[in-house]
């Protein structure tokens, strides 16, 4: 495949793996952060060419997974209201509320519709001006630029009929919480490489000092993924803290000026759940009150819904790293992604699913 196979090769490969081993003294745990990260390496056994000494866990770096139970209700309460086109990006259709999900909305009538970008959305406002078009706002900072455009496009059109359902959380906050946590024993990150394409990495830097630990934004092929867990463990190895930056084909320190000066025009920093893991201070985004017409929570009153995880799922221990999906006992029986108890065995990021279609039971 053009373009990509660089990233593929097994001799590289094989040479990564050989100057890891060479490197390696010691046992080290490293977190890859985004769950696109998790899936490359769980589909193509990285982890377990690794040597011995070296632990990947998965880290919270799936939106769809961290999105709180009660706010996938209030999307279910809203779609499930006459005159409403509500839209999503298709891996939270099947994310499973407290009752039902969004595709069982769709298949009892309502108009539940799959978009491919926000604007497909405000694209259906303003062709159907006599129906409520909301759109489910979910993602890190990568997607927050084209809500907060959809958004800002909505106010300037005079689109009346345009809300959006917002569940943004921000990355190093998350990394933040996890590290300051008593049973934390992640000593390195890979970033996500989105994620710093857009906001770049200048605000890892004080996280890497703070903690004294490595990170490494890293990209989502094969070889990134090598590299970065390379340039980790030689950090480790030699006592060393702070940021590099393995995907410079796409990041850069400063990353998207513009999209970052749109993102906060739209957008200010708030407090955030994240399901199986509770509030994190200043972890999210919410709307600034200039544009608070176009909050779907506060036009259709769902903002006091609330719901209660499933005690057999342990998804918030998964996404700080503390057990790996196979060790949950509902893992395979009671939770598949035909039926699952929670988001990280339906979405398409989750580590759950990532195991579960490997068919890995074990390290």
């Amino acid at each position: 495949m053009r373009f990509l196979d660089e990233y593929r090769r097994e001799e590289d490969v094989r040479a990564f793996l050989r100057a890891i081993e060479r490197t390696v003294t010691q046992p080290w745990t490293i977190m890859e952060v985004c769950g696109g990260q998790t899936h490359t390496l769980i589909m193509a056994g990285i982890d377990e060419m690794l040597p011995e000494t070296i632990t990947m866990v998965h880290g919270p770096g799936c939106p769809v997974c961290v999105t709180p139970l009660e706010l996938i209700d209030r999307a279910i309460a809203i779609a499930q209201q006459p005159g409403v086109i509500f839209t999503s990006f298709g891996d939270m259709l099947r994310v499973p509320g407290s009752q039902t999900d969004l595709l069982s909305v769709k298949a009892r009538g309502g108009d539940v519709r799959m978009v491919y970008s926000p604007l497909d959305a405000l694209k259906l406002a303003q062709k159907y001006p006599d129906r409520e078009v909301v759109f489910f706002a979910v993602g890190f900072e990568t997607t927050a630029p084209g809500n907060a455009m959809a958004v800002w496009q909505a106010k300037q059109l005079g689109l009346r009929n345009f809300s959006i359902l917002c569940s943004h959380v921000m990355v190093p906050p998350a990394m933040e919480a996890i590290l300051s946590s008593p049973d934390n024993h992640v000593q390195g990150f890979l970033a996500a490489g989105h994620v710093c394409t857009v906001m770049g990495y200048w605000e890892y830097e004080p996280i890497a000092e703070r903690y004294r630990i490595p990170i490494v934004v890293t990209g989502f092929e094969p070889l990134d993924l090598l590299q970065g867990i390379y340039m980790t463990v030689r950090a480790l190895e030699e006592g060393r803290w702070g940021v590099e930056n393995q995907y410079t084909r796409a990041v850069t320190r400063e990353g998207n000026r513009a999209a970052q000066e749109l993102t906060f025009c739209v957008f200010e920093v708030c407090d955030r759940a994240w399901r199986g893991i509770g509030v994190i201070p200043a972890s999210g985004y919410r709307l600034r009150s200039e544009f608070a017409d176009f909050d779907a929570e506060r036009r259709f009153g769902v903002d006091r819904v609330v719901a209660t995880e499933s005690p057999l799922c342990i998804a918030g221990q998964i996404l700080r790293g503390l057990v790996k999906p196979h060790e949950c006992q509902a893992f395979g029986t009671l939770c598949t992604p035909e039926h699952p108890l929670g988001a990280p065995m339906v979405s398409s990021e989750g580590a759950c699913a990532a195991y579960f279609n490997s068919g890995r039971v074990s390290r």
